[in-house]
């Protein structure tokens, strides 16, 4: 084996590798608020609201949840365009996830809602709290330590399933990568970085989400 290996061509071009990192973080960050928001309102419609809404919910889930996200992106960058509806790669990129990540995080949250015990939520309403009250304070917060580790393991796929976005051009980690490759023709060595890169974030989220469980989330459970 006689190949050369050349990582200086890489590590030259480590603003465009800085910048495209920063992106795919970026993306990923306002997918998942975004996506959680879209999880939460549908969990609610799900659980607690009348028969048209659940059936638009369920329909939302199922299909989302049963069609590659692939073909999700190609249609919000593709489809959508035919119809008038015109936007950048990375606002398509960012719909396209957030709307992926609504349906697999609203059956999380709706799973951690099913959770709580009747009899908070009947206690609740003994001391006359609104139905907006309970929801959030008495339902949702003791939801979401129960999901959280479910919630940031869903971040880290939507995170690393992010570098499919740049088959429509968003200007994120892979499609850095791609370009990259195409100029200096060192496959090997640009996506061994890439792929280190993609660890690295993995890695540093995983354990800044445990550190905010610690921190914010670790506290005694009374039911």
């Amino acid at each position: 084996m006689n190949y050369q290996f050349q990582f200086n061509t890489v590590f030259a071009a480590w603003p465009l590798l800085l910048k495209g990192t920063w992106i795919t973080v970026q993306l990923s960050l306002t997918a998942t608020v975004l996506g959680l928001l879209v999880a939460i309102a549908c969990a609610w419609g799900k659980t607690s609201g009348p028969a048209w809404l659940r059936f638009v919910v369920n329909a939302y889930i199922e299909v989302i949840r049963n069609t590659p996200f692939l073909v999700q992106l190609f249609f919000f960058f593709f489809a959508l365009p035919s119809l008038g509806l015109r936007w950048s790669p990375y606002t398509a990129a960012l719909t396209a996830m957030v709307v992926n990540l609504g349906a697999y995080a609203a059956e999380i949250v709706r799973a951690g809602i099913e959770s709580i015990p009747k009899g908070q939520i009947e206690a609740g309403r003994a001391l006359n709290l609104r139905p907006t009250q309970i929801f959030r304070f008495i339902i949702l917060k003791p939801a979401l330590k129960a999901i959280y580790p479910a919630l940031t393991s869903q971040f880290i796929l939507l995170m690393l399933s992010s570098a499919v976005v740049s088959v429509i051009s968003a200007d994120d980690l892979t499609s850095v990568a791609a370009n990259l490759q195409s100029q200096t023709f060192r496959s090997f060595e640009i996506y061994i970085v890439v792929a280190g890169i993609y660890l690295a974030l993995a890695v540093s989220f995983s354990a800044l989400f445990k550190l905010i469980y610690q921190r914010t989330l670790n506290y005694p459970d009374r039911r």
